[in-house]
């Protein structure tokens, strides 16, 4: 079993337990239900856009602890005042030390850039939960999905207002990307044995549906890359450990921002 199947395994255990604590139609009187969602896609097309999506983790299971001092409510306000066009909150705990209450904390501080959840999404629960706790677009990894549930996942997010993001490593996956997808990530960090190959992202660029918004995942800590990147097409750009590994990430997103537009 690699680390990606592992990782679906306790996924599965522990959304049937948290079913049992709280309802669909409790998560539908929530707060967060009833709001309009941000587009991420629009903020990353928009002129002058950064394109980066700066990520809030703590903790990976290919680097162990990344910086547990840091603060949800601090550091992504930090981050959409340095220019972010948007965020990711890992909200995936057993392995990568998220929580759905970080998600909360981050949408309360940031009522008005959007918010990526990011976690291994593989039920309906999972998307509803999402709404309720203010995500704007929803994360779905190709590699733990099969074609027919990436489109009920994506179809369910689009009923609810949200964007979806899928997530792919290779040529094969892009066969899950359906009409309900609005932007498509190419992860540089094979999730079954992380190592990271930038060239992923542009191997794949221009097999991408252009009806979609281009994002490049992992391993990004160079303005040269996002510059390189852009060439091939790509508008968004996720970074997190570039930034979370520093004392004051929110410093660094600033600097690499002004890098990037400087």
């Amino acid at each position: 079993m690699n680390i990606l199947e592992e990782i679906v395994k306790t996924k599965e255990v522990e959304v049937a337990r948290r079913k049992e604590v709280v309802s669909v139609m409790q998560l539908e009187k929530y707060p967060g239900f009833q709001r309009t969602c941000n587009s991420l896609k629009a903020a990353l097309q928009k002129e002058g856009s950064s394109g980066i999506i700066a990520e809030f983790k703590q903790k990976s299971p290919s680097k162990g602890e990344i910086n547990f001092e840091a603060k949800v409510e601090e550091v992504t306000k930090d981050y959409a005042n340095a220019g972010a066009a948007g965020l990711s909150v890992l909200t995936d705990h057993d392995y990568f030390g998220g929580a759905l209450a970080n998600l909360a904390k981050a949408r309360a501080a940031n009522p008005e850039i959007p918010i990526l959840r990011k976690d291994f999404m593989i039920d309906e629960y999972q998307v509803v939960e999402a709404k309720a706790f203010g995500t704007d677009v929803i994360l779905l990894i190709a590699a733990c999905l099969g074609k027919k549930q990436a489109k009920v996942l994506a179809k369910k997010a689009k009923t609810l207002g949200m964007e979806v993001l899928m997530e792919v490593h290779n040529v094969e996956e892009l066969e899950l990307v359906n009409e309900f997808i609005d932007l498509v990530g190419v992860n540089n960090r094979n999730l079954k044995t992380f190592e990271v190959d930038v060239e992923t992202s542009v191997r794949l660029a221009g097999l991408i549906s252009e009806r979609v918004v281009k994002i490049s995942e992992s391993g990004l800590s160079g303005v040269k890359e996002i510059q390189y990147l852009r060439q091939n097409g790509f508008q968004g750009f996720l970074i997190g450990e570039t930034f979370m590994k520093t004392e004051n990430p929110g410093k660094a997103c600033r600097t690499f921002i002004g890098n990037l537009k400087g």
